[in-house]
């Protein structure tokens, strides 16, 4: 922005120098070369009455007195008997001259036309470095003017940066520019309201993570206890561990949501095992599977590992599992594959995919293609996001959900090829 400001400021000097001094420079030229002729005609007009005057008091007529009178000068001097006196330097190239007379006496003074133009030059030149010190001191107020506006832009920018990162402390500033100080007034008024509603909702997820845990706490133990005393049939101790394992995969969602809200990850991120996690989503949602008469597959290469939070990547394809269950078809492929610098997770259908209107949008908060509230890919996005890697839509029809995840250090290192140096 600064460089804009001072090429726009040096632009708009340089386009009023142009308009004003070439008229100028033309109007210096053109009086230099009036002034000149005035000046051989009052010469001229001179030197025509003080040789009249010789004349009638019949004193000599010599050109050498007039010579040094008006040095420089080529005159010629017309007597009443026809006799003609020169003085000064002989006439060469081209000259500028005027005539006078007095009475039977002609006088035509002449000088070379070199030192008109040379004089004309000096005065342009003279108009030049106005010109360019006027645009000197243009650029030097435009770079003092720059700095005093974008140094407090900057600081907006940095405040702005840091109301999006979370950090909604005002900062009290003011710059001296009116324009300026109202914006910076709105940010502070806008840090406040940003703290009040972080606050707010800080404390209700902390307050709803809290009441949640406890009853889940509880069903949980109530399951585990039912499965213990439940000698048969068999049905029900698979349908129990069915339900503990979504009771615990709650308390695990339960727990990252209050993590959450303390800005701060349980567990953290590390290196896990892909293909334990996939293993445990699949084998929780294959009996909705099979009740629906469809099936999960597994396909790809096995023992990857990526960085993550197990808890939440158990939550991402929990979610695309539940996905493709409600509003996909078919058999629900899960890929594995590595990349370049990367783990990928490919969950994919066989169903009709995601209108081309939706598609961009699938992410959304509250975005769904019909059933369902919409979170849920939300959500999984976000926690793909906390852990270092991303949740993309790679295909629309039929639809397919790719997770990244960043490879461990020591995978990355294995990959990079060993350069041997001479020996």
């Amino acid at each position: 922005m600064r460089r804009r400001l001072l090429l726009s400021t040096l632009a708009v000097a340089v386009v009023a120098l142009l308009l004003l001094g070439i008229p100028l420079a033309y109007a210096a030229q053109k009086l230099v070369y009036e002034e000149a002729g005035r000046s051989l005609d009052r010469e001229a007009s001179s030197i025509a009455g003080g040789v009249g005057f010789s004349l009638e008091s019949h004193r000599p007529v010599t050109g050498t007195v007039i010579a040094r009178e008006y040095p420089g000068r080529h005159i010629s001097i017309t007597m009443p008997d026809g006799r003609t006196v020169t003085a000064g330097p002989p006439r060469r190239g081209r000259v500028l001259s005027a005539t006078a007379a007095h009475g039977a006496v002609r006088v035509r003074v002449s000088r070379p036309e070199a030192q008109v133009r040379d004089a004309a030059l000096r005065l342009i030149l003279l108009v030049g470095s106005l010109a360019l010190l006027g645009v000197a001191v243009t650029v030097g107020l435009a770079m003092v003017q720059a700095r005093k506006l974008i140094l407090p832009l900057v600081d907006l920018a940095e405040t702005a940066d840091r109301l999006g990162s979370g950090n909604a402390r005002p900062r009290p500033r003011r710059y001296g520019i009116p324009e300026v100080d109202r914006v910076a007034e709105q940010l502070d008024r806008s840090a406040v309201r940003i703290t009040q509603l972080l606050i707010a909702s800080r404390g209700f997820a902390a307050d709803a993570s809290h009441q949640l845990r406890t009853p889940l706490t509880a069903l949980s133990m109530r399951l585990e206890e039912m499965i213990e005393a439940a000698d048969y049939p068999d049905v029900v101790r698979e349908e129990g561990a069915a339900a503990v394992a979504q009771t615990e995969r709650l308390v695990a969602v339960v727990e990252q949501l209050l993590a959450r809200a303390r800005h701060d990850r349980a567990g953290g991120v590390v290196p896990a095992p892909i293909d334990e996690i996939i293993a445990q989503q699949v084998e929780e949602w294959r009996p909705s599977f099979r009740k629906a008469g469809r099936n999960v597959r597994i396909i790809g290469e096995q023992g990857l590992v990526g960085m993550t939070n197990p808890e939440g990547l158990s939550q991402i394809v929990a979610t695309l599992l539940e996905n493709a269950l409600t509003h996909g078809a078919g058999t629900v492929t899960i890929h594995t594959k590595p990349g370049a610098n990367s783990v990928m997770v490919e969950v994919g259908d066989e169903g009709d995919g995601i209108p081309s209107e939706l598609a961009p949008r699938i992410f959304e908060r509250s975005i769904s293609g019909g059933r369902g509230t919409g979170l849920g890919l939300y959500l999984a996005q976000s926690l793909a996001v906390m852990d270092g890697g991303r949740l993309e839509l790679t295909q629309t029809r039929p639809a397919v959900f790719s997770v990244f995840l960043r490879q461990p250090a020591e995978a990355l290192l294995a990959s990079q090829p060993v350069v041997m140096g001479p020996t």
